[in-house]
């Protein structure tokens, strides 16, 4: 069972070494997780805990607030998805004034070889850490030679002659390349939650929505979109998802809203996963909630016209339970 760390300092978190990787993980592409199957090789041949060390909030959203790149996918994202490669110990280190002015050498001492007990350190090629990105691989090596660990990299991973990275993921997203997205990172691109109960104004306008909250993330994409949703049926339901601000009722929170196409029923808590499939439209201010309403019909039928449905019988939650 993987273990969420958050604190950076402390005492040593197993009475074991571990192996592990460091980095931000944003989306834990095709690239990431070859780095994390290193990490997994290592530490179970040598019987050691297998880690990696990542923050929440990432740092360049610490140090460029605004500025900084958008994210392809929350945090909790990143823990479930690096505890279902059987991760033992998962950091999210909080990302604060203190750690950014954390000298590279501090870091190594106080946090790899004190807290995590380090046996092993894998990074990518161009892996920089500490205060003003003072560290990196060289460093490590100097380091473990007196401290009692090996540091290596992993070369880079490519995708068709392509560097797979952060980057190039956000870009794809960005224009609504979903085939391109799904290629880096090895799977659909999607994005999950809770659903929380919202205005119930999309219900009061024939298209009730399953409404996710993504908190403080600013995501890499932004619009309609023709989606599928999994966690409510065994086979995933066809659906037409609004991600932005709201404009024509005034909104300013970033929410995921997905409508399921011939479905009807109480999702509120259920935890759902909504996959991209294409980008519809960019998301627009309607002078009136009756353009919103005749626009939302036209974005229906242009999903079911991508997704190659047409309307069935309307399902209820627990018809699609049984």
């Amino acid at each position: 069972m993987s273990r969420l760390v958050r604190d950076v300092e402390g005492g040593p978190l197993a009475n074991q070494a571990s192996v592990v990787c460091i980095g931000a993980f944003d989306g834990l592409h095709l690239g990431h997780q070859a780095l994390v199957r290193q990490v997994l090789g290592r530490a179970r041949s040598r019987g050691a805990l297998a880690g990696v060390v990542s923050f929440e909030p990432l740092p360049a959203e610490f140090l460029l607030g605004g500025d900084a790149p958008p994210r392809i996918a929350p945090a909790r994202d990143r823990f479930e998805r690096l505890r279902a490669m059987g991760v033992d110990l998962v950091g999210l280190l909080r990302f604060d004034a203190r750690l950014a002015a954390m000298p590279a050498e501090d870091f190594v001492h106080r946090v790899l070889v004190e807290r995590w007990r380090v046996a092993e350190v894998w990074v990518g090629e161009d892996f920089r850490f500490g205060h003003r990105r003072q560290g990196d691989l060289g460093l490590l090596q100097r380091l473990g030679a007196s401290l009692g660990f090996r540091a290596e990299a992993i070369p880079v991973q490519t995708l068709s002659g392509r560097r797979v990275s952060s980057s190039e993921v956000r870009r794809a997203l960005a224009v609504g390349d979903f085939a391109a997205a799904s290629a880096a990172l090895g799977r659909p691109y999607s994005l999950g939650g809770r659903v929380t109960r919202g205005l119930g104004l999309g219900r009061k306008l024939g298209y009730p929505t399953a409404n996710l909250r993504l908190g403080r993330m600013r995501p890499a994409l932004s619009g309609v979109f023709v989606t599928r949703v999994n966690g409510i049926a065994p086979q995933p339901l066809d659906a037409v998802s609004s991600l932005g601000t709201r404009p024509t009722v005034g909104g300013r929170e970033i929410l995921l809203e997905t409508h399921c196409l011939d479905f009807e029923g109480d999702l509120y808590g259920r935890r759902i996963e909504v996959e991209f499939i294409a980008r519809l439209r960019d998301e627009i201010r309607f002078d009136s909630l009756d353009e919103l309403v005749a626009r939302m019909h036209e974005d229906a039928l242009a999903a079911r016209s991508v997704l190659g449905t047409a309307p069935a019988a309307t399902r209820t939650f627990d018809q699609v339970s049984a």
